[in-house]
């Protein structure tokens, strides 16, 4: 009898996650709904406002604003910061997409829109789903997460090739490098899938390269997911 409540106890529970899950797709989607077009920014949490890396972070997304484009990040400290900072300043919606953790991320108080998520899935989808472009900063394990999801996406067309941008080319020589000699070599990519990606090294470079893209292509997050 013990064992069976428990089994009813923990059906029960699966059953509210579930509701709670789709609660967070409905607030994501209502909340987010009409920022586009939006780019979305991913790095580090841990870095410091003292660093060169947050000014030439709320610099890109400063100009990315001036340039009509909202602002996506985790809603954290560090790059996010940074980020919503740039677009803050710039007048631009500035969202952050926080998820409740034990320690690190606090949310930033230089957005306009933001959500605290429970499930790291539902708020990856929210990073994405409304971006027209990826910037990705250097960073950590969370920060290779989210950029190897957003390729695998794209690799397996079920999202558009939009702009990935690796912003700094001494941080990412490293994983490129490793991607080639061993994971290229080895057969487990193709040439091609370097075609998803650009290094830059100059605030320009990112602006141009986003611009030109959705000049050319008019088109935003929510279009271009594949059926």
């Amino acid at each position: 009898m013990p064992y069976e409540y428990e089994i009813n106890e923990l059906t029960k529970e699966e059953s509210w996650r579930m509701f709670r899950i789709i609660g967070e797709f409905v607030e994501g989607f209502d909340k987010l709904s009409g920022i586009e077009p939006a780019v979305t920014i991913y790095g580090s949490a841990r870095l410091r406002a003292d660093e060169e890396l947050y000014a030439r972070t709320e610099e890109i997304t400063y100009r990315l604003g001036q340039a009509g484009f909202s602002i996506i990040t985790g809603g954290g400290p560090g790059v996010m910061e940074a980020a919503n900072k740039g677009a803050q300043r710039a007048g631009v919606t500035s969202v952050g997409l926080n998820i409740v953790l034990p320690e690190e991320q606090a949310g930033n108080t230089y957005t306009t829109k933001s959500i605290t998520f429970n499930h790291f899935f539902t708020r990856k989808i929210m990073l994405v789903k409304y971006a027209a472009a990826f910037v990705i900063m250097p960073g950590g394990l969370g920060t290779l997460d989210e950029l190897t999801e957003v390729l695998t996406l794209m690799q397996t067309c079920k999202i558009k090739p939009f702009p990935v941008i690796l912003f700094g080319s001494e941080f990412w020589k490293g994983f490129l490098d490793w991607l080639r000699n061993s994971v290229l070599a080895g057969g487990f990519i193709s040439e091609g899938d370097f075609d998803l990606v650009r290094v830059c090294d100059q605030s320009d470079e990112v602006i141009e390269a986003i611009q030109k893209w959705y000049i050319k292509h008019e088109v935003t997050g929510r279009k271009a997911l594949l059926k």
